[in-house]
């Protein structure tokens, strides 16, 4: 019985550090409500621990309550961060003539709505160099680049959170 409890917390403790490590705070929840503010892996398994013994976020995305949104869009920003990371030439160069597939591609895994299109294209073309400041740039940085740029445009600074 005692090995049979060992393993089902290893199995239960798994994929809630593996969650926490993936930077998945829990967004909402009575967990994330208790280690709101707080950084690290361990305040982040606390929270997913939490949330998840209770399933309190359940009840919270179901009920609106406990700092969560019924109507909230579920994100990836590592699915954004690999595209980059796979991309990087061909997104340099789409950025600086302002059109091109790959603009496109990007533009779209951050939600970028068919108006903000053209602002966008032209956000990208202005600030290529202060995107990409060399050849050998990491993605993080690009990442990172991409959201002051985006944070600077009254029109398209609510896309940054989809970096």
């Amino acid at each position: 019985m005692k090995k049979l409890i060992a393993v089902l917390s290893l199995v239960v403790a798994l994929p809630t550090a593996a969650l926490a490590a993936d930077g998945a705070d829990g967004s909402c929840g009575v967990g994330s409500m208790i280690f709101k503010g707080q950084s690290g892996v361990g305040p982040q398994i606390l929270a997913i621990t939490t949330n998840g013994s209770t399933l309190n976020q359940m009840f919270g995305v179901s009920s609106g309550t406990l700092g969560c949104t019924p109507n909230a869009t579920v994100k990836s920003n590592m699915k954004t961060a690999m595209f980059i990371d796979g991309n990087k030439d061909q997104l340099a160069r789409d950025m600086s003539v302002g059109s091109g597939e790959t603009l496109a591609a990007l533009a779209h895994l951050i939600g970028v709505q068919a108006q903000d299109q053209v602002a966008f294209n032209r956000l990208a073309k202005d600030n290529v160099a202060r995107i990409f400041t060399s050849e050998s740039v990491a993605t993080e940085q690009v990442v990172a680049a991409l959201r002051e740029v985006l944070a600077s445009d009254a029109t398209l600074a609510h896309y940054q959170t989809a970096l």
